[in-house]
C-alpha cells in the first residue's frame, strides 16, 4: 500500500506574474521529497484553463526567466466541486484523476494569490498551502491591507487611494501637499512590482497613474519612505514564527520586476541583514503582528523599510511569495535553519493541519 501523500503543484495562472509562478513551481517540483510525496503537476495557462502535465514535460525554456512557458503536452482538466471522491477529470483521456491529498498553489498575483483560488480549493474540499480566502484577499489588496494595518497600529506609509474614472480622486496638488515628492504609484492588486512606478513631478504622476490603471481599477499613491529594504519570512498557523530578516540592496532605482526576476545583477540579497539584536527583534515582532492582523496562515513574507532614525514601516505582505531556490522567502528560512526541501514539507504539513481543524467544525445545527 502506498503511504505517500499526493501533492498537486499548481502554477502559471492568468496574472502578469505567470512566468514567475512557473519558475517557483519548477523549483518546488525539483526539490519535493519523493520519499514522502507523489507529484501531480497542474499548469494554468494565461487564459485560465487548467492542464494536467506529465512530470518530465511541462515547461519550455525552463531555465530562461524571460522566455519560460508551459509546454504543449498538457491535457485540459475539468474541476469538480464538493466533498465527493472525484475532484479532477482529464477531458482528453475521459477519466477521473486521482484526488490529491494536498495542493500547493504557487500562484502569484490576481486569480491565484487574491483569494479566488483559495475559495475554489475550499469548494473542492482540498487542503492547500498558504492563507485562506480572507487572509489572501485582504493581503493582496494594498488599500484594504493598509487600512487594516492602520487599525492594528502597524506603521506604514501614508497614502491615497485612486479609483479609475472616479470624480472624487484627490488632485495632484492635494497629493503633493500631503505626501511630498516623489511618490510611489502602485496597482492595488498586483505583486512583484508589476505596474509600480516612482513619480517625481506632475507629468510623471499622470503618466504612471495611467500605467497603473492598466493593471487595476484601484491604485495606491504612497508617500516615499527613504530607508533600507528589509524582508522577514513568517511560517505557521496559530503560532507563527519569524525568520532572520534579510535586506534588499537594489541596483535599479527601486526593486522593480526586472530587478527581481530578469536582471541577475538587479539587486543584492544580504542574508541575514546587518541589524543590531534589538532592531532584528522589532522587525520579527512587526512581521508576526502584520501576519496575524491580516488573518494569514501558512506562510507570508513581510516587506519593510527601516529609516535612518530606526523607524520601521511595513510596505506590504506577500502571501505566496516567490519560491525559487534563490527567492528571499526560502533563503531566509535556510539561514534560520530550515532547508528548502524541509520548508516545502513543513508548509504541506501546515496545510493538512488546518484542513483537519476546519473539518472538525460543524456545518449544521445537529448536536450530539
Amino acid at each position: 500500500m502506498n503511504s505517500k501523500k499526493i501533492v498537486a503543484i499548481i502554477c502559471g495562472g492568468r496574472s502578469a506574474e505567470h512566468e514567475v509562478s512557473l519558475q517557483s513551481g519548477k523549483s518546488i517540483i525539483d526539490a519535493l521529497d519523493r520519499e514522502k510525496y507523489d507529484l501531480m503537476i497542474i499548469g494554468i495557462d494565461k487564459q485560465g484553463q487548467w492542464l494536467i502535465f506529465p512530470q518530465n514535460d511541462f515547461l519550455i525554456n525552463a531555465n530562461d526567466p524571460a522566455k519560460i512557458s508551459l509546454a504543449t503536452s498538457g491535457n485540459p482538466v475539468a474541476i469538480i466541486a464538493g466533498t465527493g471522491e472525484n475532484k479532477l477529470y482529464d477531458i482528453n483521456n475521459g477519466k477521473y484523476l486521482t484526488t490529491p491529498d494536498v495542493v500547493f498553489p504557487i500562484l502569484h498575483g490576481p486569480f491565484g494569490e487574491d483569494g479566488t483560488m483559495q475559495g475554489l480549493l475550499k469548494l473542492m474540499d482540498l487542503p492547500f498551502v498558504g492563507p485562506s480566502v480572507l487572509g489572501s484577499a485582504v493581503s493582496m489588496d494594498k488599500d484594504i491591507m493598509k487600512k487594516l494595518m492602520d487599525f492594528a497600529k502597524i506603521p506604514n506609509a501614508e497614502f491615497f487611494t485612486f479609483i479609475n474614472r472616479s470624480k472624487n480622486n484627490p488632485s495632484f496638488d492635494t497629493v503633493e501637499k500631503a505626501l511630498g515628492m516623489p511618490v510611489f504609484i502602485k496597482p492595488a492588486n498586483m505583486g512583484s512590482s508589476v505596474g509600480v512606478s516612482k513619480a517625481n513631478n506632475k507629468n510623471e504622476f499622470e503618466k504612471y497613474l495611467a500605467l497603473a490603471y492598466q493593471f487595476d481599477h484601484k491604485v495606491i499613491v504612497e508617500k516615499y519612505i527613504k530607508g533600507r529594504e528589509i524582508e522577514c519570512a513568517v511560517l505557521g498557523n496559530e503560532q507563527p514564527e519569524a525568520s532572520v530578516p534579510g535586506e534588499i540592496v537594489a541596483h535599479h532605482e527601486f526593486y522593480s520586476y526586472d530587478a527581481k526576476y530578469i536582471d541577475e545583477k538587479g539587486a543584492s540579497l544580504l542574508i541575514p541583514a546587518k541589524l543590531d539584536e534589538n532592531t532584528q527583534k522589532r522587525v520579527q515582532s512587526i512581521a508576526i503582528k502584520s501576519f496575524q492582523a491580516l488573518n494569514c496562515e501558512g506562510l507570508g513574507r513581510v516587506d519593510m523599510f527601516i529609516t535612518e532614525d530606526d523607524d520601521i514601516f511595513v510596505n506590504e505582505i506577500n502571501t505566496l511569495p516567490g519560491f525559487t531556490k534563490i527567492s528571499m522567502y526560502p533563503k531566509l528560512w535556510a539561514e534560520t535553519g530550515i532547508s528548502y526541501k524541509n520548508l516545502i514539507s513543513e508548509l504541506l504539513a501546515l496545510a493538512i493541519q488546518r484542513y483537519k481543524k476546519d473539518k472538525a467544525l460543524k456545518t449544521d445545527m445537529t448536536f450530539d
